[in-house]
């Protein structure tokens, strides 16, 4: 592929990925979050479980039993995080904290996989660690936390995918995840939350983009560069996720650009290039996991 038309669609992907904390912001303000980010990945799962259905399936009933764990935390673990997180921090806040997951992979796999890592990786992880303090230091809340839980149920549902070692396509895994994800985010809206559910043009076609762009075609992009580019590579751009979730909550919502947001997202971005850029080989199908 024409290595302009790759950087393309690369910046249009992360794009995608970061304009969802945005048009999140937004739509927290018309629906619950819980029951938005139950809705969002219900629907989402629902059209890819129709577009996968000619493809091979787990047969077994564990390996179902795998998808719904790993929709716990790769779904209803993350994307309820983030929403939650979204009513008391801004979209650029949520999404730094919430890219941070390949930091804490790699503090996760070290611990409980093994894996060995280079110097410039777990140099990486402190400049992380240290943005994420000085994100604190301008704000330490409730929001801030769950963000960052937010990012280590990425982490963790990461390594569930490597120790599980599905059969089944990635294509049926992210459907089947995102639809179980979502059925318990919305039962769990449902039940847990004051229900606040306004229909208007702004929240209905806020949670078409979040269903068709900020879902859909985020991952068939991301797929798609994936198979067609070095993943190791493709998966260091990642910290062009959080720059964009910045960039247009600062262009959009008017989010404030205080210089410690400023200098920790840049801290964070750099930690995740450096950790997803230089991999061992033994951690080569861990980071193209993460990016899954």
């Amino acid at each position: 592929m024409n290595r302009f038309y790759f950087a393309f669609l690369l910046i249009i992907t992360t794009a995608l990925m970061g304009s969802s904390f945005v048009v999140g912001k937004i739509s927290v303000s018309y629906i619950s979050p819980l029951l938005l980010a139950g809705l969002r990945f219900l629907l989402a799962g629902a059209l890819m479980a129709i577009f996968v259905r000619k493809y091979t399936h787990p047969h077994l009933l564990v390996d179902w039993l795998k998808i719904i764990v790993i929709g716990l935390f790769q779904t209803v673990g993350v994307m309820g995080c983030i929403f939650v997180s979204l009513r008391t921090i801004t979209a650029g806040e949520s999404s730094i904290l919430t890219f941070m997951n390949p930091l804490f992979v790699v503090i996760l796999s070290t611990l409980f996989i093994k894996i060995k890592y280079k110097p410039i990786q777990w140099f990486g992880v402190f400049l992380g660690c240290v943005g994420m303090i000085i994100l604190g230091l301008l704000q330490w809340s409730t929001g801030t936390i769950i963000g960052l839980i937010g990012g280590l149920c990425w982490a963790i549902a990461t390594l569930l995918i490597k120790k599980f070692s599905l059969s089944c396509s990635v294509w049926v895994l992210t459907a089947y995840q995102m639809l179980f994800g979502g059925l318990i985010l919305t039962i769990a809206g449902i039940l847990m939350e004051d229900i606040r559910l306004t229909f208007n043009f702004i929240s209905v076609s806020s949670l078409a983009y979040l269903v068709l762009f900020g879902s859909i075609a985020q991952f068939a992009l991301w797929f798609y560069l994936l198979s067609k580019g070095d993943s190791t590579k493709t998966s260091a751009f990642l910290f062009l996720a959080p720059f964009f979730g910045v960039l247009l909550g600062y262009l959009f919502l008017n989010e404030p650009l205080h210089n410690e947001t400023a200098l920790g997202a840049v801290l964070v971005c750099i930690g995740i290039f450096l950790v997803n850029w230089s991999p061992t080989n033994n951690a080569k199908l861990n980071k193209q996991k993460l990016s899954e």
